[in-house]
C-alpha cells in the first residue's frame, strides 16, 4: 500500500488505570513487547511508504501502585517519560465553558507526556451532541450523522456508527462512560476496516491533515498524525487511507479526530509533527504519569 503520506505515530504501550491500582511485576515485560511492536511498525512503515515513524515507549517501576482519579486533575509532574494513564482535558475551567486554547498550553498545564487534539465538540453548541470528559457529561443527545467513540472505565474503546446504541451503552454493558467523542468517522471496529461514509463531513475523500487514536489491545494504544498542506512534505490522507493504516498497525478499534490545522501532536511539551501555526482547539487527549516524582 503506497501512500504519499507522512505519518507521525506515537505508540503508548502503557499501564492505564482509571478506577483501580496497577502493578507491573517486571519492566522488562513492557520493554520486550515494545521491541516486538517496534519491529512490526518498522515493517509496516517500509511497506506503506510512510516517511516518518515515531514511537514513544512507556514503562513503570517494579511493583508500583498508583492511579489518577476520574476527574479533570492533571497528571503527576514526571521525573522521566513514563505515560501511565489516558486522560482528557478541555481549555475552559468547566466542560460547559465555550473556550479554546493551544494544545501545547493544555499539555503543559496537565503534565502530559504526549498529547493530541480532541474532537473540538466541547466548544460547539450543537443541539444533538454526545460529549463526556473524564466522567463528566456535557450532553448525551445522539447525532445520527456522527460516529461516536466511547472510552470506558477500563480504558477500552467502543465505536458506534451513526451513533446507534451509544445512548444505551451503560445500561447494556454495565460499564461507565469516562470519555465520549463525536467527530469521527469510526475507522476500525473489531479489527476490521469499516465501510466509510463517502458523505461524511470534512472532505472524507480528499487528502487532508488527519488525527486518529486507536486501541491495539488492553491498555495499549496508538496516536497517529498525518501531516499535509503547506511545507510539510506530505499530501495528507483520506479517511480510507487512514483507516487502512490504523488496521495495519493492529488496531482493534480506531477513530478519526479533528484534523486539518487542528491536527497536532505534542511530545514532552514540544510540537512533534510539522505545524506552520498552532490552532486554538477546545480539548486534548493526553497520557500522563500517575507515579509521583521523587520530589513529591
Amino acid at each position: 500500500m503506497k501512500l504519499p503520506v507522512r505519518i507521525l505515530l506515537s505508540l503508548l504501550c502503557a499501564a492505564m488505570v482509571v478506577s483501580s491500582l496497577f502493578v507491573v511485576s517486571s519492566p522488562s515485560i513492557l520493554e520486550d513487547a515494545l521491541w516486538e511492536i517496534q519491529d512490526e511498525l518498522d515493517s509496516a512503515a517500509e511497506e506503506s511508504g510512510f516517511v516518518s515513524l515515531f514511537v514513544a515507549s512507556a514503562s513503570a517501576e517494579e511493583t508500583s501502585e498508583f492511579s489518577l482519579p476520574i476527574d479533570t486533575s492533571a497528571g503527576m509532574k514526571p521525573d522521566a517519560s513514563s505515560p501511565t494513564q489516558l486522560r482528557t482535558a478541555y481549555a475552559g475551567k468547566t466542560i460547559k465553558k465555550d473556550t479554546t486554547g493551544l494544545v501545547t498550553v493544555m499539555a503543559k498545564q496537565h503534565n502530559a507526556i504526549v498529547a493530541i487534539n480532541g474532537d473540538n465538540y466541547t466548544n460547539e453548541k450543537a443541539k444533538h451532541s454526545f460529549i463526556y470528559r473524564m466522567g463528566e457529561k456535557r450532553q448525551d443527545k445522539l447525532n445520527k450523522q456522527k460516529d461516536i467513540l466511547i472510552i470506558d472505565e477500563n480504558g477500552d474503546f467502543h465505536t458506534f456508527v451513526k451513533s446507534a446504541g451509544a445512548d444505551k451503552f451503560e445500561k447494556d454493558t454495565g460499564h461507565k462512560i469516562v470519555n465520549a467523542f463525536m467527530f469521527g468517522p469510526a475507522l476500525v471496529q473489531n479489527g476490521e476496516v469499516l465501510t466509510l461514509d463517502k458523505e461524511y463531513n470534512f472532505n472524507p475523500n480528499g487528502r487532508e491533515p488527519r488525527c486518529a487514536i486507536g486501541q491495539l489491545d488492553t491498555l495499549s494504544y496508538v496516536l497517529v498524525i498525518a501531516d499535509g498542506r503547506g511545507n510539510s512534505g506530505s499530501d495528507g490522507a483520506t479517511h480510507k487511507e487512514l483507516a487502512e493504516f490504523m488496521a495495519s498497525l493492529g488496531c482493534k478499534e480506531a477513530y478519526n479526530l479533528d484534523g486539518g490545522n487542528s491536527a497536532i501532536m505534542v511530545y514532552n511539551n514540544e510540537i512533534y509533527n510539522y505545524k506552520a501555526r498552532e490552532r486554538d482547539v477546545a480539548d486534548v487527549i493526553y497520557f500522563a504519569t500517575a507515579v509521583p516524582s521523587e520530589g513529591n
